[in-house]
């Protein structure tokens, strides 16, 4: 029994069925764990979805930003960006609602005591412990499994506020929570997410931190499992995992094997 985490597949289906091909993956025994992005820039979005959706509880998928992008646009709700154009070709299909429905259901974060190890798609703020992360995304998949969802997917955008506080309750608590777990990369000196930069850690404002290199943050002593930052690259470490290595953009979609000592194994990326 093996357990793999993958990075942002984005829609390059053939890719990813060709690095489970290359590490034998066995639904009936092993398990993926899948950072988020299943959707959107690659060519096969739809038909990703529904292979992941057919592997059951074989795949623990958390939610990306994009994954959110195509629950807004299945909910008619604008979102002014020609990055999601290829999200459109998923709605409209026969199983599309199906879909809509499956991924709209997936956790924000996913914890395993027996490996020690937090999923999720983005990155943490210092202030949260692994316990707090999980009832924080818990919020959010509450609102994300409610009858009226659409109209949290309405309020979700937006880049404020910026840094947690226990006092932050309804719209901006739960955009707050979003923003953290699905689009974090960077943090000012005073705790803030920084938005504005996605390129390689090395190469930015000495103002800027990584979110993992935060001074002393409650989270520290887990295993966090990420992917998001495709300029970051491959990290593997006893505190990080980063498997989001560029696929969607002709680089490699790569797995690392989180139930012994980490080993990697990928496949160039031709999608």
């Amino acid at each position: 029994m093996a357990e793999y985490a993958i990075g942002d597949v984005q829609g390059c289906y053939d890719s990813f069925r060709r690095l489970l091909d290359k590490i034998a993956f066995d639904p009936d025994q092993d398990t993926l764990w899948l950072t988020g992005d299943l959707v959107n820039r690659g060519p096969k979005s739809r038909r990703t979805l529904r292979f992941v959706k057919s592997l059951g509880k074989s795949a623990i998928t958390v939610l990306g930003n994009h994954d959110l992008h195509l629950l807004a646009l299945a909910n008619d709700i604008n979102v002014s960006d020609s990055r999601f154009e290829s999200l459109w070709k998923i709605l409209g299909q026969d199983d599309c609602d199906e879909l809509i429905d499956w991924l709209r259901f997936r956790p924000l974060a996913h914890y395993s005591k027996g490996l020690n190890t937090l999923m999720i798609h983005a990155g943490l703020p210092p202030e949260w412990t692994v316990k707090k992360t999980l009832r924080r995304a818990k919020e959010v998949e509450v609102a994300l499994r409610a009858d009226n969802y659409a109209e949290f997917l309405q309020k979700m955008y937006g880049d404020q506020p910026d840094k947690w506080s226990g006092e932050l309750r309804g719209n901006k608590r739960l955009r707050f929570i979003v923003n953290a777990l699905t689009r974090i990369r960077m943090l000012t000196r005073d705790g803030r997410i920084d938005f504005s930069y996605a390129g390689p850690p090395e190469k930015a404002s000495s103002k800027l931190t990584p979110w993992f290199d935060a001074e002393n943050p409650k989270w520290r002593g887990t295993r966090i499992v990420v992917g998001h930052w495709s300029a970051l690259g491959l990290v593997v470490s006893d505190d990080l995992i980063a498997v989001d290595t560029g696929c969607v953009w002709g680089n490699r979609l790569t797995a690392v094997r989180l139930d012994t000592k980490p080993s990697v194994t990928d496949v160039r990326c031709r999608d």
